[in-house]
């Protein structure tokens, strides 16, 4: 055991995580020249297509040190703030962590809400310069900044490259060194802890696990302690760059587990796996519940298909806790899914996931977050709603409460400016504003969660012209004066179009997304009004005008009577269509109704 390191890299998106991975894994000969590749770890076609790490990736190194054998597990984890959750699993199964800074783009917002988890669960950090071969690279600003939040020493920072593999062997010199051994009773009954699950259609579920105390040994059997199951393990290994198959996983390592198991509730990230026969007492704190920040709701585009999006929504959560769901219907759409979210990217993830390896082809309606909704009765009553047709009607409501966040923004100081009116634009209100140096600004606010949903991590770069860094983490609930907007085509509402908006922006908001509807809705027979309306009252209005055929074409000369006759019967005609006529809402129209800005 004591020649055993865990230990996991995070870092800002794109400062180089996986890159620096895989020169780990050629410097340690753990791949073949044949088995070389970019980004090795990034096995779905969706991370690779977009250079993002969406899993963490467990993977086992051999190395020797001073004539002993180092095991080394590497678990390479995302960088982007909606998978900060893949991160915190990963930290929980190692005892130290490689935080990785690029130095020419220094420290950033996920930087160091990254480091603040890893040290809340006592990990040693190992900091590593990556990029310092980039010609706009400023290794000795960087390596100050990184004093700065540290409180290291400068001979501390390794120097390294992901590209030309430099500072590979210091690096590892520096996990054998510094990153303790895990700590365990080899002889205590066993106690694993799942950090992460697999769906594999031809050998059920496999687990991923690390074994805390006592060992794990093949054909044994094991107790699941949250669902009191028990299996037998089929086979046990190591997850070297293929699975490689053991006799016995012992305490501190990190393994996979193989029971046939074929229903995916019956696996839990977080839980504890034990002895059968000779069961352990106490379980292990997994991570903390995860807390979906937005909530969208889909559906299949042929009803019939509900069950099958049921079966393709659990194996995805098996590999991806952080996906909630539960089913929902609509009045517009059938039945679905009211789902829960840990961002905008995350939701467009699950969605192209769904697509790609379920083959599944669903609708997505307007995300929302969740807000209380506080009723005046005897009692004072709290109403959780995470979709805006379950907010009580008015007449009844005493107040509103909205989730807010914290927001941390690194920026270059000649856009601090900008940042500043688009976050008050955003209903923002600024707590702090600090120099990191004479070039760099952290700015703090308080913000309502539903105005960063849609589009303000894009416009954040835009204005920022793609420096600034941004983080954030929930403060709790505050009141605001909040209505819902509804949108009716036809006269009819559309339940999946409606929002909850602040009173200030309501009308505004409500006359873009009729502006926005009324170029996407394709023409009719007969005029289509698209209104919003706050209860009964319309605040916006357009209408799609009917496509019209000619009717006076071969009415020429004669009484002006003659025609008026043609086309009030053409205009009966239409009227009569229009009271039976119904409305199709393309896909593109609920999407387009987030991105009111373009």
């Amino acid at each position: 055991m004591k020649n055993i390191r865990n230990f996991c890299i995070i870092a800002h998106i794109d400062h180089g995580k996986s890159t620096l991975a895989d020169r780990l894994l050629d410097f340690t000969n753990t791949v073949t020249v044949r088995e070389k590749q970019a980004q090795l770890l990034d096995n779905m076609d969706l991370e690779r297509e977009r250079g993002i790490t969406i899993k963490s990736h467990a993977i086992q190194m051999d190395y020797t040190y001073k004539g002993e054998e180092y095991i080394l597990n590497l678990i390479d984890t995302p960088g982007h703030v909606d998978f900060s959750y893949e991160v915190s699993r990963s930290i929980a199964a190692c005892e130290g962590a490689l935080l990785i800074v690029d130095a020419a783009q220094s420290i950033q917002a996920q930087t160091i809400s990254n480091l603040y988890l890893a040290l809340e669960n006592d990990l040693e950090i190992i900091p590593v310069l990556n990029k310092v071969d980039l010609p706009s690279a400023n290794p000795e600003e960087v390596s100050d900044d990184i004093i700065d939040l540290l409180g290291c020493d400068l001979e501390e920072i390794i120097h390294a490259s992901g590209k030309t593999g430099l500072g590979m062997k210091n690096i590892l010199e520096a996990i054998i060194n510094n990153v303790p051994a895990p700590k365990g009773d080899p002889e205590a009954p066993l106690q694993a802890l799942i950090f992460d699950s697999v769906y594999n259609t031809f050998r059920g579920i496999e687990t991923y696990f690390k074994v805390i105390n006592g060992e794990i040994r093949k054909g044994q059997k094991v107790k699941f302690l949250s669902t009191n199951q028990e299996y037998f393990a089929d086979e046990v290994g190591t997850l070297h760059l293929t699975q490689t198959p053991k006799q016995v996983i012992k305490t501190g390592d990190v393994g996979y587990l193989i029971t046939g198991i074929k229903v995916a509730s019956e696996v839990k990230v977080g839980d504890t796996i034990t002895d059968a026969k000779n069961p352990t007492q106490s379980r292990i704190d997994g991570f903390e519940e995860v807390k979906p920040m937005v909530f969208a709701g889909i559906y299949p585009v042929d009803t019939e298909e509900f069950e099958e999006l049921r079966n393709s929504m659990e194996k995805l959560q098996l590999n991806d806790a952080s996906l909630v769901f539960q089913p929902e219907s609509s009045a517009a759409l059938g039945f679905g899914f009211r789902c829960g979210f840990l961002g905008m990217l995350h939701m467009e993830i699950i969605q192209e996931r769904l697509e790609r390896e379920f083959g599944m082809t669903v609708i997505t309606t307007v995300p929302n977050v969740s807000y209380h909704a506080f009723v005046k009765r005897n009692v004072e009553e709290i109403i959780l709603v995470n979709n805006p047709s379950d907010l009580p009607d008015p007449s009844g409501l005493d107040r509103v409460e909205e989730p807010y966040i914290k927001a941390t923004i690194i920026t270059k100081s000649d856009f601090v400016g900008q940042v500043m009116s688009l976050c008050i634009e955003k209903r923002g209100v600024i707590t702090n504003q600090t120099y990191l140096t004479t070039e760099r600004v952290e700015l703090s606010f308080d913000m309502p969660l539903a105005e960063i949903v849609f589009d303000f991590y894009d416009r954040l770069k835009t204005v920022s012209k793609g420096y600034a860094s941004f983080d954030y983490h929930p403060i709790g609930m505050r009141e605001s004066k909040l209505v819902k907007v509804d949108i009716l085509l036809n006269g009819n509402s559309v339940d999946a179009l409606s929002a909850l908006i602040h009173f200030d922006n309501a009308q505004y908001i409500g006359r873009k997304m009729c502006e926005k509807l009324r170029q996407l809705i394709p023409r009719q027979q007969f005029d289509i009004p698209i209104q919003a309306a706050i209860g009964a009252k319309i605040i916006a209005r357009e209408t799609i005008k009917a496509l019209r055929k000619d009717v006076t074409a071969k009415c020429y000369g004669g009484d002006i009577s003659r025609k008026r006759k043609l086309l009030e019967k053409q205009k009966k005609g239409k009227k009569r269509m229009r009271m039976v006529g119904n409305v199709e809402i393309p896909q593109k129209a609920f999407m387009a109704v987030l991105k009111l800005n373009d």
